[in-house]
């Protein structure tokens, strides 16, 4: 070994983190991603407090529920070219800033006016944070064995994070106010702000890479009148009313702006010959079936408890444990599943499993039925979905050329992101003028999302899996 040889090894190993502060930087980024799908769940269980307080109605709440899935989803993809260009731990540290201000201000805020400003806010911190995670953890652990572990505890945090919402947000309503959702935000983003600083070690970047600003703006468009369509459609406007007609018709020129442009541009955000591979189109799309019916019918049922049952908001989340509280160990057995037999069985499995309980919810739900008879459907719900996670995202990643894996992570968060906002905006729509004529109605819809997941997955996904997701997905790989 030569002496230039000899000094960057030796270099490589001071910049390596070692032990504690290899932990300490596990815990920052997973902390992180810990508080952004917190704050898709938690909020479920809030929205009757908020709403009485306030004086919002339910088309308000809702927004205060997709003001923040909307900005995610829609930035999800340029904050990755963000991080790209700019370095992730620079987008990291100000992902976290603006979440962490702009949870103190949801937790402040004294109109739903300024609530919902605030949440869109917070979305803009939640884009930032996410891709540039991933990016960070990475770098952080170069070695393959070592990353699949990091990465593993990544998607589990994620999974407790999304499961522990309602159950979290509960006990905090129900001991300190709605506001106290948001307020314990703060010094968990300023500890993860803190270890980030000290700890967490900048990723290689890419300055010169592009940020498709027109795509980006027109993407943000169409979701955001397709959004104002689903919500306020079924609201004061109704569907026939001409500023809706003027939503529908700006949604589609948009959409095929944004189409136009992404398949010209030399860097497109989203690379749309990644869908020529019918198995990563069919994964994107059942990641959008199953965030739609599941994320709607969470919040549903969080208002079905609260308003029509009487519970309090601590007991609504525990109601709501059966849905969570094996999300670890289905996505870990999905992932032990798809690594010996591919992702098709798996997935397959999970969306006819979360299909049968959604039904089967709508089939036993009225305003006297028993929380026995109810427990099960929610249990078989939330093993479906988390059953069918990791072979989802499994399914996608193999599907797209290795140089690609990074923009098909971001695609398929956005897709899912995307669904769940629309999942939010149009089953909550149905309950407004008749609560549970409207849940049977809505929980048919989630329950029909999850079975032509199951069609889509049965028709496309390969059943063969590459190699290198093995040792990932035995370490419980999700999203």
């Amino acid at each position: 070994m030569t002496e230039t040889q000899i000094r960057q090894e030796e270099q490589r190993a001071i910049a390596t983190p070692r032990g504690f502060v290899k932990l300490a930087i596990l815990l920052a980024i997973c902390l992180g991603y810990f508080l952004v799908i917190l704050d898709t769940t938690v909020v479920s269980v809030a929205l009757p407090s908020i709403g009485q307080q306030l004086g919002a109605s339910i088309a308000q709440q809702q927004w205060i529920v997709d003001g923040y899935t909307l900005v995610f989803a829609c930035l999800l993809l340029t904050a990755g070219a963000l991080g790209d260009r700019f370095g992730s731990k620079r987008m990291f540290v100000l992902g976290l800033v603006i979440f962490t201000g702009a949870s103190a201000l949801c937790g402040a805020a004294p109109t739903i006016w300024l609530l919902q400003a605030a949440r869109v806010v917070q979305g803009v911190g939640a884009a930032l944070l996410v891709p540039s995670s991933l990016s960070l953890l990475s770098a952080a652990f170069p070695e393959s064995r070592e990353r699949a572990k990091a990465i593993g505890v990544w998607g589990s945090i994620g999974g407790i994070g999304a499961g522990s919402g309602p159950v979290l947000g509960g006990l905090l309503i129900n001991s300190w106010g709605w506001r106290s959702a948001f307020f314990i935000n703060v010094p968990v983003g300023l500890l993860t702000l803190v270890l980030t600083l000290l700890y967490v070690q900048a990723a290689p970047r890419s300055p010169r890479r592009a940020l498709d600003s027109g795509a980006q703006v027109l993407g943000i468009i169409a979701l955001g009148l397709l959004t104002f369509i689903c919500i306020e459609g079924g609201d004061a406007l109704g569907w026939t009313s001409p500023w809706l007609l003027a939503s529908a018709a700006g949604f589609v020129l948009a959409t095929l702006l944004f189409l136009l442009i992404e398949r010209r541009v030399h860097d497109p955000m989203l690379p749309l010959t990644l869908f020529s591979s019918p198995t990563f189109s069919a994964g994107n799309l059942v990641g959008f079936l199953i965030n739609f019916g599941f994320y709607g019918q969470l919040l549903l049922m969080s208002l079905y408890f609260q308003q029509v049952r009487g519970y309090s908001a601590l007991l609504t989340g525990l109601a709501l444990l059966p849905q969570a509280g094996l999300i670890s160990i289905s996505s870990w057995l999905s992932g032990r599943v798809t690594a010996h037999h591919g992702p098709r069985i798996p997935m397959l499995i999970g969306l006819l499993l979360g299909a049968s309980g959604l039904l089967a919810t709508m089939a036993v739900t009225g305003a006297t039925t028993a929380y026995l008879v109810l427990a099960p459907a929610l249990l078989a719900t939330g093993l479906g979905m988390s059953f069918t996670m990791p072979a989802m995202t499994a399914a996608v990643i193999a599907a797209a050329p290795a140089d690609r894996s990074g923009i098909a992570s971001a695609v398929l968060n956005a897709s899912r992101q995307v669904g769940g906002t629309l999942g939010v905006a149009l089953l909550v729509s149905l309950v407004r003028h008749g609560f549970i004529a409207g849940l049977h109605l809505a929980l048919a819809c989630a329950g029909g999302a999850f079975l032509l997941g199951g069609l889509l997955t049965f028709l496309f996904v390969r059943q063969q899996i590459h190699k290198q997701f093995h040792h990932s997905l035995n370490n419980g790989q999700e999203i």
